[in-house]
């Protein structure tokens, strides 16, 4: 994919946020990624790039202030390139649609550009109803995180120049772009993964997606690689239903 950028938006940072029907959280999304631009004090945009969506989520981006880029790709990591190719910041921030970013995060990522990084991530923190297992396994993954440099997917920032010249998200992958993109910066220059957190939803901890889970990390011992580049099988990604007690709740707090 080209990623040169189209936009005449010129500003600081970019903010990139890939949804599919995420109309009931995406204004809590779009409401901390303001606060936490603002409180920087430096120019921003949000782009939300809507991936086929059957709701109102386009026209809530709208509502909220956001540019949005309509694409029909159903694959993550196209999805994000897609965004990046509109923006015209000098740092790329992607942001998950059910993820809440905290000033404090967005703040120590934009030090750690300033002191030399080239990009990075965030520690995970859950948000919402969450079975044992996910909340059990989560600080653990927290430190194989930083210690391997591999950023979570739900927030993940770089150097727009940066991430221009190493492709972008590859997009030959459906699932856990993210750990090939942070390897593809890594040989570049310093990547890090922060302390702080970026607030995801918890409602993929559940025993059905833990099942789903570890028939994955089967195949994955079989199979390699080759698994995260078809999207079936990836359910626990790209299954549209989701619980939306749990996603109520969570635009009400």
């Amino acid at each position: 994919m080209n990623l040169r950028a189209t936009s005449s938006t010129n500003c600081e940072l970019s903010f990139v946020v890939p949804a599919h029907n995420e109309e009931t959280l995406l204004g809590r999304t779009v409401a901390s990624i303001r606060a936490a631009a603002e409180a920087t004090g430096r120019e921003y945009e949000i782009i939300v790039v809507d991936d086929d969506s059957t709701d109102r989520t386009a026209e809530i981006a709208r509502e909220q202030g956001c540019r949005v880029v309509q694409v029909r790709l159903r694959q993550i990591g196209a999805v994000r390139n897609a965004g990046a190719a509109q923006a015209g910041g000098e740092t790329l921030v992607f942001v998950d649609a059910d993820t809440v970013l905290p000033e404090a995060t967005l703040a120590a990522a934009l030090r750690a550009l300033d002191e030399g990084a080239i990009g990075g991530g965030a520690s995970l923190a859950f948000d919402g109803p969450t079975a044992f297992w996910a909340r059990a396994i989560l600080p653990i993954g927290n430190v194989l995180c930083r210690w391997t440099r591999l950023s979570p997917g739900c927030f993940l920032f770089a150097r727009r120049q940066v991430f221009r010249e190493v492709g972008g998200f590859d997009p030959r992958y459906f699932a856990a772009e993210e750990w090939v993109l942070s390897r593809d910066l890594a040989r570049l220059g310093r990547f890090t993964v922060l302390r702080e957190t970026s607030i995801t939803s918890g409602r993929k901890g559940t025993s059905r997606e833990l099942r789903r889970l570890m028939v994955l990390l089967l195949r994955l011992s079989f199979r390699g690689r080759k698994v995260l580049q078809q999207r079936e099988g990836l359910d626990i990604w790209y299954d549209a239903s989701r619980s939306e007690s749990v996603d109520r709740q969570l635009a009400e707090k």
